[in-house]
């Protein structure tokens, strides 16, 4: 199965690592021509605003975009969340908005604030999960479904082929999300 993982800055080496672990051929994604072929993308934590700067010089943004509103699943954590999000509570611009939740950016303070925690996730059990300037969920449409929470705030949601998370699953060890994830990846 060949994964892309969106490779213009943020978190890339570590998800190719956890993608390679599990099995899967996980490729670098920096260009249009780099989509093709593939079964499933992730859109890595990193900062959203030079993701997305760097994606408008890359030619990326609109073959991006139709590829998420065809269906692409796609795995967005941290700022890839934030790149997914139908409103930023906290930012004039809005990205990709495919996804249906209302995210507040760095919700949970500075670098020096990062903390790691474990999280209950629904058919997974208890997660460990790396928070860095992570985002909030503040709102959650009718079709996301929640399958994870820290302290009563959902930090996992689901909607259809589109999952996203508030932290860094690369980081740790367990491989439990990104092997769900190519769990959805395979019911194309």
């Amino acid at each position: 199965m060949r994964i892309g993982v969106l490779a213009v800055q943020g978190a890339v080496r570590e998800h190719i690592l956890s993608l390679t672990r599990l099995g899967a051929e996980a490729v670098p994604v920096r260009n249009p021509e780099d989509l093709r072929g593939l079964a499933g993308l992730v859109l890595p934590g990193g900062e959203s605003t030079a993701q997305w700067r760097l994606l408008s010089r890359s030619g990326l943004v609109e073959p991006l975009r139709k590829a998420l509103v065809e269906g692409l699943p796609t795995l967005g954590t941290c700022a890839g969340l934030v790149l997914l999000a139908k409103e930023i509570t906290n930012w004039p611009e809005r990205y990709f908005g495919v996804l249906d939740v209302a995210v507040e950016r760095n919700a949970t303070g500075r670098q020096v604030d990062s903390f790691e925690a474990t999280v209950s996730v629904d058919g997974l059990g208890e997660v460990p999960a790396v928070f860095i300037r992570a985002p909030a969920i503040r709102r959650v449409g009718p079709g996301v479904k929640v399958l994870g929470e820290y302290e009563n705030v959902p930090v996992l949601v689901q909607q259809g082929t589109l999952l996203g998370a508030t932290f860094h699953p690369e980081l740790t060890e367990d491989l439990r999300l990104h092997e769900f994830f190519l769990s959805l990846c395979g019911k194309e």
